[in-house]
């Protein structure tokens, strides 16, 4: 087979497959329908702040480009809660030293396509809208949305890119049989927000840490940025007692910070305008199947399996698609035939794991960051991990700092380890001897 590559997108993760396509000898040509961000204004409003793990950083590590990331990331330890009655706790997120990363979705994309364009043979188009792909003929056809010229380039492989709304998947769709698809919008929609820094570009909070204001049905979080300022997320739900329908006036967003988030407040001098002018998005699922076709056409990223937030891993599973492929393309011998099936049989259940476990989170981190209960239990199964680390890894730990335990594994290891914990929490007095032989021997006899 010939080794010429279009790929749909020039996101996180297109960005990323070309570069490592490249490295193995294909010539790579990205298209992608957004202008250049590299040289436009960002403006705020749309961008979450992204947390990079160890699955992520295996992805950048495996094409040399993980000190580049470094140098625009913050670790952050832990989870920084704040209540509403204004006192605070912390959660550090595993042992020492173990970070997940705040980086700027901007940032790192604009880093990748500089990474990707290093490359000899990959070339970026901007401005080029996917209109058509033709399974038989493997041409995609391209509108540039300034001069509306219709551009369609033939190739020997071709994959889509480009997100959760993906043109390249629609195209699939409307082009094959028994296409499974299913795409699940939560309650919840999300505005961004900001804190500015200090004097000098002084962080306001701590640093090192994912903020969370956890308020039961809704939260706030916030990530920090290098030059000293947290992006701010309100997630909240659409319609409701409390929600963005009910909150239209200056007045009503003055009171609803001011009840809920009063420890805020006073650090966001931009609060009203912010909430006003800047968008509300809404979070969907995407589930499809098949993810390949004809063994020459593939969706990877979050056009294959895009997920909510709530477990910081949209990026690092879309990052993890590249490694595998990478891996296949040499254990296969670039043989196609081989690689594409291996690739959707591996990450289809990986996917669909995550994208379940990134909603249960988001019940984790809204209602039960602040519930003792939840606290505690996660206070014995951290302890008695650390006694017996081949017995019991937290589901947390697994997810984000264990990039050789597949996502599906986690989720099945993780609700039985949820069933042991179930019948535990139960014992008369837990709260005196969770921390006695008694409790370890108990876990001990479960497992």
């Amino acid at each position: 087979m010939g080794k010429n590559v279009t790929i749909v997108g020039a996101g996180l993760v297109g960005s990323l497959v070309s570069i490592y396509l490249a490295k193995k000898g294909y010539k790579v040509n990205v298209y992608e329908r957004r202008a250049d961000m590299r040289k436009l204004q960002m403006s705020a409003g749309k961008s979450i702040n992204l947390a990079l793990s160890d699955r992520g950083w295996k992805g950048l590590e495996g094409v040399g480009i993980a000190d580049e990331i470094k140098k625009i990331a913050i670790p952050m330890y832990g989870r920084f809660l704040h209540h509403k009655d204004g006192t605070t706790g912390y959660q550090p997120y595993g042992k020492e030293n173990q970070a997940i990363y705040s980086v700027s979705r901007a940032d790192i994309n604009m880093k990748l396509m500089d990474l990707a364009e290093e490359q000899p043979n990959v070339k970026i188009h901007f401005d080029k809208r996917c209109i058509n792909i033709e399974r038989n003929k493997l041409e995609t056809s391209f509108e540039d949305n300034s001069t509306k010229k219709i551009e369609t380039v033939s190739s020997d492989l071709i994959f889509g890119a480009d997100g959760a709304f993906a043109a390249s998947r629609l195209n699939m769709q409307l082009h094959s049989d028994r296409f499974e698809y299913k795409q699940h919008y939560i309650d919840c929609g999300y505005k961004e927000l900001i804190i500015p820094p200090g004097e000098n570009g002084k962080f306001l909070m701590e640093k090192n840490a994912l903020h969370i204001w956890p308020r039961g049905s809704f939260m706030m979080i916030a990530l920090p940025n290098p030059d000293g300022n947290f992006t701010c997320t309100l997630f909240l739900p659409f319609e409701g007692e409390k929600s963005f329908e009910k909150i239209k006036t200056k007045e009503q967003v003055t009171q609803f910070f001011n009840e809920e988030f009063p420890d805020a407040v006073p650090l966001m001098p931009t609060l009203i305008e912010d909430f006003m002018n800047n968008p509300v998005s809404s979070l969907v699922t995407v589930k499809c199947f098949p993810w390949t076709f004809d063994n020459k056409i593939g969706l990877i990223g979050d056009a294959a399996h895009a997920i909510v937030p709530f477990y910081g891993q949209g990026m690092n599973c879309g990052f993890e698609d590249c490694v595998v492929l990478n891996d296949l393309i040499t254990k296969h011998k670039d043989d196609w035939d081989k690689i594409f099936p291996e690739y959707e049989s591996l990450r289809k259940p990986d996917a669909d794991a995550i994208a379940d476990l990134a909603i249960a989170n988001f019940i984790e981190m809204r209602d039960k960051t602040a519930d003792p209960k939840f606290l505690l239990q996660k206070k014995i199964e951290a302890k008695f991990s650390e006694k017996h680390p081949d017995k019991w890894i937290p589901l947390y730990s697994m997810v984000t700092y264990s990039p050789h335990i597949r996502y599906s594994k986690a989720l099945s290891e993780g609700k039985k380890q949820q069933a042991i914990m179930d019948k535990i929490m139960t014992t008369p007095n837990i709260e005196t001897k969770w921390d006695s032989v008694e409790i370890e021997n108990a876990i001990l006899n479960q497992l």
